[in-house]
This record gives C-alpha cells, structure tokens and sequence, in this order.
C-alpha cells in the first residue's frame, strides 16, 4: 500500500500513539505534519517526511491557523487523524465543571476543529480518510471516568454522522477504539489510579493490562497499522465503523 502524494495531518503526533500513526503513514510515502503544543517535543522527532506544526486542539483559532499553515506548506489534507487526547479519570460527585470542559475541549471539540477545517480541502478533492483515535471508553462505561467516556462517546457520534452525510462519495469516516495502551499515559496514570482505589501502583498497572482482553498491554504500532490500512484502497467500503483494538471482544 502506498500513499504516495498524499498530505496527512496527525494531531498529538510527537508521542505515543499519535507519534506510531504518523511514522506509519509517513513510511507508506505521505508527507505527514505532527501536530501538538510543544514545539521541543514535535522537533524532536520531526524528520524525512515528518513536518512538525505547534498547533493547540483546545483553542479554535490555534487549529484554524495551523491547518491553514499546514496546507500551505504540503498542499491540502487528505488523510485527517484526530488522535489529541487526554485520558483522566474522576468521580462524577468530584467532578467540576473545569474538569469536565478540559476533557471536552480536548478530546471532542479539538477532533471537531481539527475535521472541519480538514474537511474543506477533502470535499473539493472528493477524496478523503478521517480515522479518529477514540477509546473502548467509547463503546462502553468506563468506571471512575464519566467525562472521558462521554467524550470518547461523542468522537464515535460524531464520526458516524459524518459518514452519513458523505455516503456516496470518496471519503471515509472512521474510528479506532483501542485498550490500554503501553505509551506514558498508561505510566502517568498508574500513580492516579493506585491514590484513588488505595493500592500499590503495581496493582493499578496490573487492572489496566487486565481490561485488554489479551491481558497485555497494546503496543502503539498495533493501533497505527490498523489506522494504515483504513487509510488505504483496500478499506474504502469501511465508512462508520469503530474498530475495536483491545485483544477480544469489548
């Protein structure tokens, strides 16, 4: 497979799972930008078709302007992955409306952005792949985090209503749903999680491997190579799907 010509845009692409899907799309031939708020973090791993672009999905205009500089740079996007996210959790009684706007304006209205001002060049070309890197949290409850559901939930929505008004045509609306990952969110979250049920981290890291239905953790390129392949031409008849990635079923 190839996507030879191609310009695709990966939003947290300077680390875990962003960073595995933007290598893998760079090495079947696009010319990917990276995006993410840190310019130290995107510069260290910028290289031979990776294009690094500070760029902030919470904020509107951050987006607007650095798919704008993005576009101007490679030529219009093709292959849009909404992958920015952050993975927290906290009691719905505990929860304040901070806390729950942070989440949202991550992982929901930064998706939002980042596809709309994608989609403009994708409804001209009257080609385009959208692959949105949501969560199994997306497809069931995930206790102790009501807001990262919900907002893992809205990504799914929002990818199948696009899918909808686009049938017909030669653009593609998807989302990968993946388990507990081994990137340094998984590692960041030990500590939290083992401080809120009151066990050894060793115990929260073992409940998180044991939610993969594998009972092992995901590697990073697993959740890249299936984004590939719905990028490709071999998956242009898969539009609103939510591919599960969790070792079994979820």
């Amino acid at each position: 497979m190839t996507l030879d010509g191609k310009h695709a845009l990966v939003t947290g692409g300077g680390t875990g799972i962003g960073l595995a899907i933007a290598r893998a799309l760079a090495n079947a031939g696009a010319e990917v930008t990276i995006t993410g708020r840190r310019a130290e973090v995107l510069d260290a791993v910028a290289g031979p078709r990776l294009h690094p672009q500070v760029m902030d999905v919470t904020d509107e205009a951050s987006v607007t302007q650095g798919v704008a500089a993005a576009v101007a740079a490679r030529g219009p996007v093709q292959v849009c992955i909404p992958n920015a996210g952050i993975a927290e959790g906290r009691a719905l009684h505990k929860t304040d409306t901070d806390f729950w706007r942070r989440i949202m304006a991550t992982n929901l209205d930064g998706a939002f952005w980042t596809i709309r001002e994608c989609l403009h060049d994708m409804r001209r070309a009257e080609w385009g792949r959208v692959v949105a890197v949501s969560s199994i949290a997306g497809l069931r409850g995930l206790k102790g985090a009501s807001a990262y559901t919900a907002s893992k939930h809205g990504l799914i929505g929002l990818v199948r209503a696009l899918s909808e008004d686009y049938l017909g045509m030669a653009l593609t609306f998807n989302a990968v749903c993946p388990g507990y990952v081994d990137t340094e969110i998984v590692t960041r979250n030990v500590a939290s999680i083992a401080a809120r049920a009151g066990v050894t981290e060793d115990a929260a890291r073992a409940t998180m491997i044991a939610t993969n239905r594998h009972n092992r953790l995901i590697a990073p390129d697993e959740v890249a190579q299936a984004v590939l392949w719905l990028c490709g031409p071999g998956s242009s008849s898969v539009n609103g799907q939510c591919i599960e990635i969790a070792g079994g079923q979820v």
